[in-house]
């Protein structure tokens, strides 16, 4: 399983609608082996809708994902002028650091590091 963030522009700064994830995920096809879908509003600099998908590999999901994004895109009104900008796995940063940061910089505190 893999998690792909698909970032979505919206056109003149409009609001992710607040149903885009229940979109997302209705819009899926049994193919597609989407599990879940959440939606990061306020994400910047654009929101972000967060698939977790069954896949052989990441190319295959992350391709997978954009087609998919693209298909919603096309297909929901409230979406009319959005862009998929990119889908792709998340970096995640190893736990008590600062977003892919130096390893200085701890995320919820010096209780996280060894010292």
């Amino acid at each position: 399983m893999y998690l792909i963030h698909a970032q979505l522009r919206a056109p003149f700064g409009d609001p992710l609608p607040c149903d885009a994830a229940r979109r997302a995920l209705a819009a899926a096809r049994p193919d597609d082996r989407v599990e879940h879908v959440s939606a990061h509003a306020r994400a910047e600099p654009h929101p972000v809708l967060g698939f977790f998908v069954m896949a052989n590999s990441l190319s295959e999901a992350e391709g997978r994902i954009a087609q998919l994004c693209l298909r919603l895109l096309r297909e929901h009104g409230e979406l009319a002028g959005w862009a998929l900008v990119r889908a792709e796995a998340p970096l995640v940063a190893p736990l008590g650091q600062g977003l892919l940061g130096p390893p200085a910089i701890p995320s919820n505190g010096s209780e996280l590091r060894r010292k």
